[in-house]
């Protein structure tokens, strides 16, 4: 988790526009400004949710190997039972 926060940690300012000297001046600026940011943030949040998916993945995985791995050993024990 500490890597998605890291990914993220020096951008925002940047994207966003805060500090930048490039304020809109009309309407049509303003909207297109906006638009950018909202496209800027839908990038940022499917980028963040792909990599929370690929670490829940990667979880059920892990504990797939890990019940199979229990089970195996349940049976080199001779332990009964192992069915939920």
């Amino acid at each position: 988790m500490a890597d998605i926060k890291q990914d993220h940690k020096g951008e925002d300012t940047d994207n966003y526009g805060i500090g930048n000297n490039a304020e809109p001046k009309n309407m049509q600026e303003l909207t297109e400004y906006v638009q950018t940011l909202l496209q800027n943030m839908q990038g940022k949040f499917q980028t963040m949710s792909d990599q929370i998916l690929g670490k829940i993945d990667e979880m059920g995985n892990r504990i797939d190997d890990l019940e199979k791995n229990i089970t195996d050993l349940m049976t080199q024990a001779g332990v009964e039972g192992g069915d939920k």
